[in-house]
């Protein structure tokens, strides 16, 4: 589990096809040598295991659920990437509750300057319409965002001066994909009533 609060970034150091997966490694200034081997660490959003680390450096294998709907496949040697370690029972919950679980890949639609800060609008998949609301959360590329408006499939977010200063956001452009979490509480709502619903709606089909 994790915030969404992006601790560091990282380089990608190499990115290796295996067995119908990959192994990815990323170089960081972040302390991942003191994560045991099995941790979970965020990068850019995906929850990946630690499967190598030195001290700077780490590597995890993406299988092909992860290369088939996250962004992670599609990295170059020399990218910077979010990383974020597991929240500890008792941390300080700074963003909002996150998997690591991506359910999708977003497209960033515009970009706006709003005097220092940046706005951008955001296209989702539309398994992740229905979890975005108004001054909810989302998590986009590993970081917790406060939701400023929707309008049927897309979203619009402000990154501030500070978000901007530690993420690879601001480099965003028009067209580029993104990987998107929608809110997990909202995501459980939104199944349950959709389950429940259904078989309401079957009981009176039959009755």
């Amino acid at each position: 589990m994790f915030t969404g609060i992006i601790e560091a970034t990282g380089i990608v150091d190499a990115l290796d096809a295996r067995d119908g997966g990959a192994r990815l490694a990323v170089t960081t200034a972040l302390d991942v040598g003191a994560l045991p081997l099995g941790a979970s660490i965020a990068v850019d959003g995906v929850c990946l295991t630690v499967i190598e680390r030195t001290r700077g450096k780490f590597a995890a294998d993406l299988g092909p659920e992860t290369l088939a709907r996250t962004t992670l496949g599609a990295l170059r040697v020399g990218a910077r990437v979010h990383l974020e370690r597991p929240l500890r029972f008792g941390d300080a919950l700074g963003g909002h509750l996150v998997s690591g679980h991506v359910d999708g890949v977003g497209e960033v639609v515009s970009r706006r300057e709003v005097g220092a800060a940046l706005e951008l609008v955001i296209r989702a998949p539309q398994v992740i319409v229905p979890t975005l609301a108004e001054k909810g959360s989302v998590t986009v590329a590993g970081a917790s965002l406060t939701i400023n408006a929707v309008a049927d499939d897309t979203f619009s977010v402000t990154l501030i001066p500070h978000t901007l200063a530690v993420t690879t956001l601001g480099a965003l452009a028009a067209g580029a994909p993104v990987n998107l979490e929608g809110d997990l509480i909202a995501k459980h709502i939104d199944r349950l009533s959709r389950y429940y619903f259904t078989r309401k709606q079957a009981h009176v089909d039959v009755g």
